[in-house]
């Protein structure tokens, strides 16, 4: 399957996947999610080796697939790398590819608003399907020390989880190596993203200098410890949410500072993070999430704490009154 564009061009060339050890690989793991979570899936695909595998082998486990291939902008020939990626998908047998284009603005830097842009168009074009992404073990690996070094707490450093409603990650047990022997056994050369050997971005020096450090120094092994690390957080914090749900209804317009504040640190804050959430707060840090638990537990009549949300007028604010936490604008 190397080769031109034109020699892609033909669904009509589709073909048998070959039973080959990477591919099948990749094929077990989508098959295990798709027991796990039954439904319609789309593919993300950006015509990277995870991707790639990842379309290959859903085409293989899954009816009824389409393959969505978001075109940022970012690069010169960015359009005619996604309708590549089109081709490429329609002839590993998915039933439907379409490219979505979409324009890269915002705060947060390029890479977050890149990712914000990426994420909205899958949302809107998938119609009742879940769409499955291409994070592999080592993502999950970058992910976690990302959150270690940013301090952002358990729920950080528990990384990507398989099915986060609408996403899906099969391959959060599979290596990145094995997505690339994959495309080598289906005899495809995926497409290089220049931003990903790009120093600039701290997940590119994550990959290629802190994590090959931390297997020399550790011996080896560091990326699957910090996948299973992760899972080991998830099970915990999925156990601790339950009781955190049971403490109190957080569907309420304010929030009665007596039904928390004895209640253990852990689950307090997720208390206070699920109410917060209900009433508009979107993309919490664990530093907000504390500020706000200080208005429970350490509350000497201090203001308000200021929250991501609101309008480009008015930030959002949560308060103490009346022994009662409220969510409001500044100005109100």
């Amino acid at each position: 399957m190397r080769g031109s564009r034109e020699s892609l061009a033909e669904p009509s060339h589709r073909f048998t996947l070959p039973e080959s050890p990477a591919l099948l690989e990749v094929r077990r793991a989508v098959r295990g999610w798709l027991a796990a979570h039954p439904g319609p899936v789309a593919v993300a695909l950006s015509g990277g080796a995870d991707s790639l595998a990842l379309t290959a082998a859903t085409a293989a486990e899954a009816p009824n697939v389409t393959a969505l291939i978001v075109d940022h902008g970012l690069q010169a020939g960015s359009a005619e790398v996604a309708e590549v990626a089109a081709e490429r998908a329609r002839l590993l047998g998915v039933d439907d590819a379409r490219v979505l284009t979409v324009t890269v603005a915002g705060s947060g830097g390029m890479e977050a608003a890149a990712r914000r842009a990426r994420y909205d168009a899958l949302d809107g074009a998938r119609g009742a399907a879940s769409v499955l992404v291409a994070h592999t073990l080592d993502d999950q690996a970058e992910t976690v020390l990302l959150g270690l070094g940013r301090g952002s707490g358990p729920r950080s450093i528990a990384g990507m989880a398989a099915f986060d409603d609408p996403w899906g990650r099969p391959l959060l047990g599979v290596r990145r190596a094995v997505t690339r022997a994959a495309c080598r056994e289906l005899g495809l050369e995926p497409f290089q993203d220049p931003h990903n050997t790009d120093p600039d971005f701290t997940r590119v020096r994550l990959r290629h200098e802190v994590l090959p450090l931390l297997e020399d120094v550790l011996g080896g092994g560091v990326a699957p410890a910090l996948a299973r690390t992760a899972e080991q957080l998830q099970d915990d914090g999925r156990a601790l949410d339950a009781i955190a749900t049971a403490v109190v209804d957080t569907n309420t317009r304010e929030l009665d500072v007596s039904a928390i504040e004895s209640s253990d640190p852990a689950i307090r804050r997720r208390v206070v993070r699920r109410w917060l959430l209900g009433r508009g707060v979107t993309s919490l840090s664990d530093r907000q999430i504390r500020a706000v638990d200080a208005l429970v537990v350490r509350w000497t009549g201090q203001g308000g704490v200021a929250l991501p949300g609101g309008t480009p007028e008015a930030r959002l604010v949560c308060s103490r009154r009346h022994g009662r936490l409220s969510v409001g604008l500044e100005n109100e």
